[in-house]
């Protein structure tokens, strides 16, 4: 068994960490999803950083990510399996917070991320 030491004041604030909506646990709509769906989006949210920064903005003028199926497995520590049934269970298949796009040639899907508070 691993003896983990205490945080002291100085070490309490040296991580980054990932943003999870509350309302993914509060919402009505939204209480079925699966725990690591929410995780899940709330990685997808973060991801959405990058894109803005990248320029990744289709012509409507939506944001959209990348995140491959061995991302989401290393990321989640799942398997393929389970991470195909979370991207169901968030795309318009299930709740349809997320809608991807297949680019084809071995390329990662373009993936929209929802805006569930509108």
């Amino acid at each position: 068994m691993s003896k983990f030491d205490y945080y002291y004041f100085q070490q309490s604030e040296q991580f980054t960490f990932y943003r999870i909506p509350k309302a993914l646990f509060t919402d009505d709509r939204l209480t079925k999803l699966s725990s690591c769906s929410k995780v899940f989006y709330g990685l997808m949210l973060d991801r959405m950083t990058l894109s803005r920064k990248n320029n990744w903005i289709d012509k409507l003028g939506r944001v959209y990510i990348y995140f491959t199926l061995d991302e989401i497995i290393h990321h989640l520590g799942c398997t393929r399996e389970k991470a195909n049934r979370l991207i169901a269970e968030l795309d318009s298949r299930g709740i349809g917070l997320i809608e991807t796009k297949r680019q084809g040639l071995g390329k990662a899907n373009i993936i929209y991320v929802k805006d569930f508070t509108s």
